[in-house]
C-alpha cells in the first residue's frame, strides 16, 4: 500500500441516504467542475446543455456523490407528444413546459446502492420551483432518454417514470437539420404536476403556465395557397416603385409576409418583422418570390432594414383598401351588426393608431393619430368610410360626444352604444335620473286633462275628445297637431 495515498473509507449506505442533499450548481467554479467530471466520466463525453438549464449535484457532508444536468425539452418526439395528446402548435408554444434529463451520473468510487434513487427523488421534488425562480416558469413534465445497450433505465424506473418506446435513431445536428444514429434510445417520461398532459392539451393553459406561450416567438404557418392570392391582389394595385435590379424581395412579397405577421401576432416593428422571416420555410419564401442566395442555392429572408425602408414608402391607404378587398374576396361581405371602435398606443413605437372592426374582429380599417391630437377625429374619419345603416357602434367613453353621436345616427343612419363615466358630469347625472325610481303622482291632473279626475272618460278613452276638433284618433291620439289650438286647422 502507498502510504502517500489517501485511504478511502467505505461510507455507511444507512447514513448517506439519511444525509443526503441536492445541491443547485449556480456560481462559476462549480458549473465548470461539473462540466468537467461529465465530460470525463460520462459515455458521451459531452456536457453541453441547450436552451434552459439547470446543474445539480448530490453531496454527502460536503462530498459531491452524483451529478445531473437538465435542459430544454427536445423539439419533436414522437412518443411523447403522443402521449401527451397535443397538438403540434401546442407543443410548439408550450414545450417550455417540458424538461430532459440530459446527463445523470454516479462519480466512480461512490457506487451505493439506493443513492441514485433518492437524489432522483429530492431532485425532482424541487426541479419545478427552481425552474421557476431561474427561468420564470414551472416544470410540468421531465423526460429523458436511456440507451439500451448500456443501461436498463433502473434508475428511472425506481422512480416511477414512464417508459413510452424509442426514438426514431436521429439526431439534431444543426437548428433545423438532423442526421439518423442508428442507435435508437428509449423515451422515459415523469409528470411533475397532477394531470399535467390534460393541463398541456386543453384549448387553454392555467394560469401559472400561460407565459410560456406569451413568450414564443410567432411563427408562420400559413400554407402557400393563400400566399399566391394575396401576392396576385398586391401585384395588380400596388406597383412596384424600385428598379428590377434591386429586387431581392419584391414589394408585394414583403407586404404580404408583413400582413401574415400581423394576423400572427407581431406587433412591435422592423425587428420582430425579421424575427418572424427567419420562420418561413423554403417554400414560403419561394412563394414570396425570394431570391436565392447565390453561395449557399437557399431563398434567403429580408432583415430588419428591408422591412425598415418598405414601411417607410408604402401608401398605407393604397395598402388597407387591397386587404380590405382580398379578405372580402376569401370571406364575403361583412354581415355582423357591430362596429368596435378602440385607440391603442404602439409598444416602442410612440404612436397611437384607431382600429375597428365587427363583433367578430374582422377588420374593418385603420389609421394612426396624428401628433397634437386624440383619436377622436380619428375615428370619426375612419366611421366615414363604412355604411352604418342598421349597424351598431361600439366605442369607449372618449368618444362619448354630441358629435359623434350626431354623425353616427344623424348622418349615418347607425345606432350607437357610448360608455359614460363619472368624469363626464352632467350628462351622467342626467343618466342617473333617468334610471331613478320615481314616485306615483296622487292626482290625476298630472296625466289625466279632465277637469274632474273621478269622472270616467267617454267611450274610446282618448283625453283629448272634450277639445274642439279632437275626434278620437285610431292610434288614441288626438287628430289635430301636435300643440296646436282649437282653431287651428288639421295638418295632413
Amino acid at each position: 500500500m502507498d502510504p502517500s495515498k489517501p485511504v478511502r473509507v467505505p461510507l455507511p449506505e444507512q447514513d448517506i441516504l439519511e444525509h443526503l442533499e441536492v445541491l443547485e450548481l449556480t456560481e462559476s467554479d462549480q458549473v465548470q467542475r461539473c462540466d468537467e467530471l461529465i465530460t470525463q466520466h460520462h459515455y458521451l463525453h459531452d456536457a453541453s446543455l441547450v436552451g434552459e438549464h439547470l446543474r445539480y449535484a448530490a453531496t454527502y457532508r460536503g462530498q459531491w456523490l452524483a451529478l445531473a444536468s437538465w435542459s430544454a425539452a427536445a423539439r419533436h418526439l414522437k412518443a411523447r407528444d403522443a402521449f401527451i395528446g397535443w397538438t403540434h402548435e401546442q407543443c410548439r408554444r408550450r414545450r417550455a413546459l417540458l424538461a430532459n434529463n440530459a446527463r445523470l451520473l454516479v462519480l466512480p468510487e461512490t457506487q451505493h446502492p439506493n443513492l441514485i434513487s433518492r437524489f432522483m427523488r429530492l431532485m425532482l421534488a424541487r426541479l419545478s420551483a427552481d425552474w421557476e425562480r431561474r427561468w420564470g416558469h414551472p416544470i410540468a413534465l421531465v423526460e429523458t432518454f436511456v440507451d439500451p445497450a448500456l443501461h436498463r433505465g433502473t434508475a428511472y424506473k425506481a422512480s416511477s417514470w414512464l417508459q413510452l418506446g424509442q426514438t426514431a435513431g436521429w439526431k439534431r445536428d444543426a437548428d433545423d437539420f438532423y442526421l439518423r444514429h442508428g442507435t435508437p434510445k428509449q423515451v422515459w417520461v415523469k409528470e411533475l404536476a397532477r394531470k399535467a398532459c390534460a393541463k398541456l392539451r386543453a384549448p387553454t393553459l392555467p394560469p401559472a403556465w400561460a407565459a410560456v406561450e406569451e413568450r414564443v416567438r410567432p411563427k408562420c404557418t400559413y400554407r402557400v395557397e393563400p400566399i399566391l392570392s394575396l401576392m396576385e391582389m398586391l401585384r395588380d394595385h400596388l406597383p412596384e416603385y424600385r428598379r428590377p435590379q434591386a429586387l431581392g424581395y419584391p414589394l408585394a412579397g414583403l407586404l404580404c409576409l408583413i400582413v401574415m405577421a400581423m394576423a400572427t401576432g407581431v406587433r412591435y416593428g422592423a425587428d420582430d418583422l425579421a424575427d418572424y422571416a427567419d420562420t418561413l420555410t423554403q417554400g414560403q419564401l419561394r412563394a414570396l418570390g425570394f431570391r436565392r442566395d447565390r453561395r449557399t442555392g437557399c431563398h434567403r429572408a429580408p432583415k430588419r432594414t428591408t422591412f425598415q425602408r418598405v414601411l417607410e414608402v408604402v401608401y398605407a391607404p393604397a395598402l388597407e383598401a387591397v386587404l380590405l378587398r382580398w379578405q372580402e374576396q376569401l370571406l364575403g361581405p361583412s354581415k355582423d351588426p357591430l362596429v368596435v371602435i378602440d385607440g391603442k398606443k404602439l409598444r416602442h413605437g410612440g404612436r397611437e393608431i384607431v382600429t375597428m372592426v365587427d363583433g367578430q374582429g374582422r377588420f374593418l380599417g385603420s389609421a394612426l393619430t396624428p401628433d397634437k391630437t386624440n383619436e377622436v377625429p380619428v375615428a370619426r374619419e375612419l366611421l366615414a368610410r363604412v355604411d352604418l345603416e342598421e349597424k351598431l357602434v361600439l366605442a369607449d367613453a372618449l368618444h362619448t360626444c354630441a358629435e359623434t353621436a350626431r354623425q353616427i345616427h344623424i348622418e349615418q343612419g347607425g345606432d350607437y352604444l357610448l360608455t359614460v363615466k363619472a368624469n363626464n358630469a352632467v350628462l351622467h347625472r342626467e343618466l342617473g335620473n333617468l334610471f331613478t325610481e320615481q314616485a306615483l303622482s296622487p292626482s290625476g291632473h298630472a296625466v289625466n286633462p279632465c277637469s274632474n279626475p273621478r269622472e270616467e272618460l267617454p267611450e274610446g278613452g282618448d283625453p283629448g275628445s272634450r277639445l274642439p276638433r279632437s275626434d278620437p284618433h285610431p292610434g288614441g291620439l288626438s287628430g289635430r297637431a301636435a300643440g296646436g289650438t282649437a282653431g287651428e286647422s288639421d295638418l295632413s
